[in-house]
């Protein structure tokens, strides 16, 4: 998913919430524990179900366009076909062709800004997925660093070395699928602006 340096940022700040460790603390046998953030996303139930609801809104938006484009296109290649041959002074000579293209010009301009909003839409609803996706992962997280007596949680990315026993990712996932397989995904929609 595109978004998922927001999904790290809120991870960090979940366990930023759970306190700092001092320097004499992690000398006297600090629990550390790794998760790996892409793989909690990608291999949950619920990371899953948000990806196949992206999906179909994705498709969605995408058969929404789709007459539209198909329309553009084929009204485009008529243009070029009445434009073949012609010198500008021709075309501009001809106003019904003028006319047409100016018309044909309006509609791409309109479909292109149809086009932008869907994707910012799309984008839009990705990142409130995600935010859910945060609220439902951040009580199993502390759930595990309680079970575990961690003091401190590292993203398992940013780690050079680490034995599998301090990686915590399968633990949050079978916890997490436990507590919220799914995920409510909404097309989130942006008003339209008035016209200028």
């Amino acid at each position: 998913m595109s978004r998922i340096k927001n999904f790290f940022l809120a991870i960090a700040m979940s366990v930023a919430a759970i306190g700092f460790i001092s320097p004499a603390a992690m000398a006297q046998g600090t629990t550390v524990i790794t998760i790996d953030e892409a793989k909690i996303l990608r291999d949950s139930k619920a990371g899953q179900d948000i990806q196949a609801k992206l999906k179909n809104i994705e498709n969605q938006i995408n058969t929404e366009l789709s007459p539209t484009k198909t329309s553009l296109e084929t009204e485009g290649q008529s243009i070029n076909a009445e434009l073949q041959g012609k010198t500008r002074e021709q075309i501009a000579g001809d106003a019904a062709l003028v006319t047409k293209l100016n018309t044909y010009e309006k509609k791409a301009s309109d479909f292109a800004n149809s086009r932008q909003k869907a994707s910012n839409e799309l984008a839009l609803t990705e990142r409130q997925a995600l935010v859910d996706f945060n609220k439902a992962l951040e009580p199993v997280l502390l759930q595990v660093v309680s079970e575990k007596n961690a003091q401190i949680v590292l993203s398992k990315s940013s780690v050079i070395y680490g034995v599998d026993a301090v990686d915590a990712t399968a633990l949050v996932i079978s916890k997490l699928d436990a507590a919220t397989p799914t995920i409510s995904v909404v097309r989130k929609r942006i008003p339209e602006q008035p016209a200028q």
